[in-house]
C-alpha cells in the first residue's frame, strides 16, 4: 500500500532549489501534490499589485515546468481551501515554507491548528529569510531598530547562514485534485490594456532566469559594487530582488555564491557590501514582525503629528515622471517601463515625494506596492519609512536629497536621463540634469521645449527644501 500523499503548499517560494518543504517531503518517501492557492481574500488590502500579478503568472508557469505540469492552482481563501484538500486527497500531511507577513501569520498559524485537530501534520520551514526575525534580538531579549547592530551583532556575528540544499533528482507526484486549475485559470494578467508584455521583455522570469541572474552579477556587476552601485547608468547591481521576493532563489544560495566569490576574487569589500544589501532585507522583515503596522503608520510616533500635503495633482505628476527634474522622472518612467528601479534613484524620487512635495510616504509606498515587480510588504515600508525619515534608523530629517545634485553625481553623463527621458536626449551634459538653466539656443537645437516637450520644475527645490525642513523642525521635539 503506497503511503498517503504529501500537500507542498507552495508560496514565496517558487523553486526546487534549497527549499526545505519540499526537500523534507520528498525524503518521507511520499508522493507530493504540489499546490499553488492566490489568496486575495485574507490579503486584504495587501494583496498583489499589477506587476507583482504579473511576474507571478510567469514565475508559476516556470515552476509548472518544473514540475512536470502538476501544480495543482486555486484562488480563494487558503484557511477553507488546504483543509479541503487533505481531505480530498486523502493527505495527511501538509508541508510549506513560511512567509512572515502579518496576515500570512495570522492565516498560518489558524491553518495549523485546524489541521491538527484534524489528525493531519502541517510542518513549516524556513527558505526565505538568512536569520528568521525572532531569532535575532538584543541581549536584552528586545528586537534591534538599529540597523549596523543588528547586521554585525545579530546576523553575522552568529556566523554564516546553513549552506542550501541541493536541488532534488527526482519528485515522485501523487494525482492532482480534481477541481484543481491550471496558472492561467488564476487571471493573472492584465485584461485589457497589456502594459505588461514590454515590461515582461526585460526579464528572464522564473528559477533558471534567478540563476542566471546571480551568474552574470557575479561576473560582471560584483567587481566595483561598493562604488557603481550608485550609478544608475552602470550595470553594477544585481537585480535580484524579485527573484529573491518570489523565492525563485533562495537569500542562502545568494549569501554563499557572493562569499565564495569574495574569497576567490579578493572582492572583500565590494562583497561586504552586497551582502549588507542582502542584510537591509532582513532587517525589514524584523521590523515587520515586531511591528505589524509598518506599512500604515510611522515608527517614530511623533511624525503622526507631521503636517503632510494633499495634492492629487503633484502626486499624478511623480507617478507619470513629469515633475521637471530629470533624473526623478527618468526614475519613475524606468518603473513604469521595466517594474523596477535603481536603488539609488528610489532615494531620489522618494526624497523629491515627501520632502520637496511633503507628500506621504505612503503615497509612494501603495505606488511602488502596485507597479514593483519586487514590490515587498516589509522592505517597501521600511525604505519608504526610512526615506522619509520615521522609520526604525531612519535618514535624519534634515537630509534632503537635491535631485540636480543626485542626477549630477550619479549620472554624469547624463546616459540614463537619456534612456528614459528620450526628449532630452540631445541636450549637452552640463544641462541635462537641468534643463531649464540651459540657453534658449542649446533647447532649440535639441528640440526641446520647456512646458510643452518636456516640463519645466513643478517646485523650486531650494524653496522646498527650506519649507520642508521647518515641518521637520517642527516636528522634531514631539512625542
Amino acid at each position: 500500500m503506497s503511503p498517503a500523499p504529501i500537500i507542498i503548499w507552495f508560496r514565496q517560494d517558487l523553486r526546487l532549489h534549497d527549499n526545505p518543504a519540499l526537500s523534507a517531503a520528498i525524503q518521507s518517501g511520499a508522493p507530493i501534490i504540489p499546490v499553488y492557492i492566490l489568496d486575495d481574500e485574507n490579503a486584504g488590502a495587501w494583496k498583489m499589485g499589477g506587476a507583482s500579478r504579473v511576474w507571478l503568472h510567469h514565475s508559476l508557469h516556470a515552476l509548472n515546468k518544473s514540475l512536470s505540469g502538476n501544480l495543482a492552482c486555486f484562488s480563494g481563501n487558503a484557511a477553507s481551501i488546504i483543509p479541503g484538500l487533505a481531505s480530498a486527497t486523502g493527505a495527511k500531511s501538509i508541508f510549506w515554507n513560511r512567509c512572515y507577513e502579518p496576515w500570512r501569520i495570522n492565516r498560518d498559524t489558524h491553518i495549523k491548528s485546524v489541521l491538527e485537530e484534524a489528525g493531519i501534520t502541517a510542518e513549516s520551514f524556513n527558505a526565505s529569510l538568512l536569520f528568521e526575525p525572532w531569532t535575532v534580538k538584543k541581549d536584552d531579549g528586545t528586537p534591534y531598530r538599529v540597523f549596523t547592530p543588528y547586521f554585525r551583532r545579530g546576523c553575522i556575528g552568529r556566523g554564516e547562514p546553513p549552506a542550501p540544499l541541493p536541488e532534488p533528482k527526482k519528485i515522485d507526484f501523487a494525482p492532482p485534485p480534481k477541481n484543481a486549475g491550471n496558472v492561467d485559470s488564476l487571471n493573472l494578467l492584465p485584461e485589457k490594456i497589456r502594459w505588461d508584455e514590454k515590461m515582461v521583455q526585460y526579464w528572464t522570469i522564473g528559477e533558471a532566469g534567478a540563476q542566471q541572474r546571480l551568474k552574470d552579477f557575479l561576473e560582471d556587476g560584483l567587481h566595483g559594487y561598493k562604488e557603481d552601485r550608485n550609478r544608475p547608468d552602470r550595470e553594477n547591481v544585481s537585480r535580484l530582488s524579485p527573484y529573491l521576493h518570489f523565492g525563485e532563489i533562495s537569500p542562502r544560495t545568494v549569501w554563499h555564491a557572493i562569499r565564495q566569490r569574495m574569497i576567490a576574487e579578493n572582492l572583500e569589500t565590494d562583497g561586504d557590501h552586497y551582502l549588507s544589501e542582502l542584510g537591509w532585507r532582513e532587517f525589514s522583515h524584523s521590523l515587520l514582525y515586531y511591528n505589524h503596522d509598518l506599512p500604515e503608520n510611522p515608527l517614530q510616533k511623533r511624525f503622526l503629528a507631521f503636517p503632510w500635503h494633499k495634492d492629487d495633482a503633484a502626486l499624478l505628476k511623480w507617478q507619470r515622471g513629469q515633475t521637471g527634474y530629470p533624473i526623478v522622472d527618468a526614475g519613475m518612467r524606468e518603473l513604469w517601463e521595466t517594474g523596477y528601479m535603481h536603488n539609488r534613484v528610489r532615494m531620489i524620487v522618494g526624497s523629491f515625494l515627501v520632502k520637496d512635495l511633503l507628500l506621504h510616504w505612503s503615497e509612494g509606498e501603495k505606488w511602488f506596492w502596485d507597479c514593483l515587480f519586487d514590490a515587498d510588504l516589509a522592505n517597501n515600508a521600511a525604505s519608504w519609512q526610512w526615506i522619509a525619515g520615521c522609520g526604525a534608523d531612519a535618514a535624519p530629517y534634515f537630509r534632503v536629497f537635491n535631485p540636480v545634485g543626485q542626477g549630477e553625481k550619479f549620472d554624469p553623463n547624463g546616459d540614463y536621463v537619456r534612456r528614459f527621458c528620450p526628449e532630452l536626449a540631445g541636450l549637452p551634459n552640463d544641462v541635462i540634469h537641468q534643463p531649464w538653466e540651459a540657453p534658449p539656443l542649446v533647447l532649440k537645437q535639441a528640440g526641446v521645449i520647456l512646458g510643452k516637450t518636456y516640463p519645466l520644475p513643478m517646485v523650486d527645490h531650494k524653496a522646498a527644501r527650506n519649507v520642508a525642513l521647518a515641518a521637520f523642525q517642527a516636528t522634531k521635539n514631539l512625542e
